[in-house]
């Protein structure tokens, strides 16, 4: 399975150059394998960095991913909640099976060739 690539630009308004350009592996709708918690879900959402706070990664991110890098919000197949995981500790996921979660419907329209299309998306 092929990644999509998202390229974040965010501009220096100050400037009105371009400030940074973050690339993330995965994109909304795309199926993703967690590498150490061997579950798998659906990118709800992407942070270009780490937003939640210093308490949650200190509680939390025991791996101690990098924050300067993409940060996913997933939603966890077979279960009700969602997790916040760094690009790092994810990979794809090998099956194009949908995933079984309570809020799929209020992200994602379909459900097509292994992807799900955003809600309100023209895609």
């Amino acid at each position: 399975m092929l990644c999509a690539q998202v390229n974040f630009v965010y501009n220096d308004n100050s400037m009105g150059t371009v400030a940074n350009i973050v690339r993330t592996k995965f994109a909304v709708g795309e199926l993703i394998h967690h590498k150490l918690f061997d579950y798998r879900g659906v990118i709800a959402d992407v942070d270009r960095n780490f937003q939640a706070s210093e308490v949650w990664y200190q509680a939390v991110a025991r791996s101690r991913p990098p924050k300067d890098q993409p940060w996913y919000h997933v939603l966890v197949h077979g279960s009700d909640h969602s997790t916040y995981v760094a690009e790092r500790n994810l990979e794809a996921d090998s099956t194009v099976d949908p995933v079984e979660h309570p809020l799929v419907e209020q992200f994602f329209d379909q459900f097509e060739n292994g992807k799900y299309t955003r809600r309100g998306s023209n895609n």
